[in-house]
């Protein structure tokens, strides 16, 4: 007989995360475990404050019905789950755990035999200019070639300076340079500020005005110096004609967050049409655990895509869940060797 349990888990930050939202000190996730008389499966819902879509009020009471009801099957349960996208990745994440060789062990491939790796881009947060800089430095330093760096929450002129003096030391040929607006820009400053960035050779920018702006992010897509991708513009999108709507906007790239738009699959779907439309994709984490994170780079992997992908979040936390990924000079890998702090999933084990 196949049963579920659920909890709560805050992820603490090692450093104050600065977005265009706010600063992020902590973030909760709740961890949906479905276990058989054999095996278990581990799947996670990571929510992020003033982003996910997922209705807070009836959140807690739609997991336990999620838990109580895990006999009817993850097709069934999923209709009901349309407007929770993160239980929807946590449910189907821990259903493919549970089918799995090992919980941990969802995709096997080259990856996960530790034979190949997964190019990342490096995150540098928001903050002053030195914190800024610090980030940009370490980065740069770790071996990174990609940087995508938080913009929007200080005065745009200093965060335009902080990048000009990144570029005065570091080329277009050192350093790709992706910035990440979060939608910060009102459309009225959105094309000057798109030309000042494209002075210093920014490789694209993700989501510089807010979403639901769509004949507007359409002039920005079509007049832009700078390559646009779409991030939380699909957030809360699921029949084909809204899909096929955005895409119609015409963006370069579409930024994919499995726990923001309902898992691998709707992943995969956003990923079909995006190609049939020219439009190439990278995935990101939404600022999971290891174990969000896992599946997602293990599913990237086997996708083959030759963007560089924004998997390189599993340091943020100081009590994190103990994992054989690890990043070296700007790649994901994963050890098999290095074992899953499995006591933190104790109880159910």
């Amino acid at each position: 007989m196949t049963k579920a349990f659920c909890f709560k888990h805050v992820l603490s930050f090692n450093n104050p995360s600065g977005t265009s939202r706010g600063v992020l000190n902590q973030k909760t996730s709740w961890f949906i475990v479905v276990k058989n008389e054999k095996k278990i499966g581990i799947g996670e819902c990571s929510l992020i404050e003033g982003l996910s879509p997922d209705p807070m009020e009836s959140y807690e009471e739609t997991l336990n019905y999620t838990c109580e009801n895990i006999h009817l099957g993850f097709d069934v349960i999923s209709k009901k789950l349309e407007s929770y996208p993160s239980i929807l990745f946590g449910l189907e994440s821990a259903f493919l755990s549970l089918n799995s060789i090992s919980p941990f062990s969802i995709f096997p491939s080259d990856f996960t035999n530790h034979k190949d790796n997964i190019p990342i881009n490096g995150l540098v947060w928001m903050g002053d200019k030195a914190f800024m800089r610090s980030q940009v430095i370490e980065k740069i330093n770790s071996g990174f070639d990609c940087i995508k760096i938080k913009i929007g929450a200080i005065d745009f002129n200093t965060e335009l300076e902080l990048l000009k003096n990144i570029r005065r030391e570091f080329s277009e040929k050192d350093i790709e340079i992706r910035v990440d607006a979060n939608g910060a820009f009102n459309y009225a400053e959105a094309l000057k500020n798109l030309s000042l960035l494209y002075k210093l050779k920014i490789h694209s920018i993700e989501q510089p005005i807010m979403p639901n702006q769509w004949e507007k992010m359409s002039l920005l897509c079509e007049k832009s110096p700078i390559d646009i991708a779409l991030d939380e513009e699909l957030i809360n999108v699921s029949s084909l004609k809204q899909k096929e709507m955005i895409l119609s906007i015409k963006p370069k790239y579409i930024i994919l967050k499995p726990s923001l738009i309902g898992g691998l699959k709707k992943a995969e779907d956003w990923i079909d049409l995006a190609e049939k439309n020219d439009i190439k994709w990278w995935a990101t984490s939404a600022l999971e655990s290891n174990v969000g994170l896992n599946i997602i780079a293990q599913w990237v992997y086997q996708k083959s895509s030759s963007m560089k992908q924004g998997l390189g979040t599993g340091k943020l936390y100081s009590n994190n869940i103990a994992s054989p990924n690890y990043i070296k000079k700007g790649c994901l890998y994963h050890n098999p060797k290095i074992k899953w702090n499995m006591n933190f999933f104790k109880e159910f084990v």
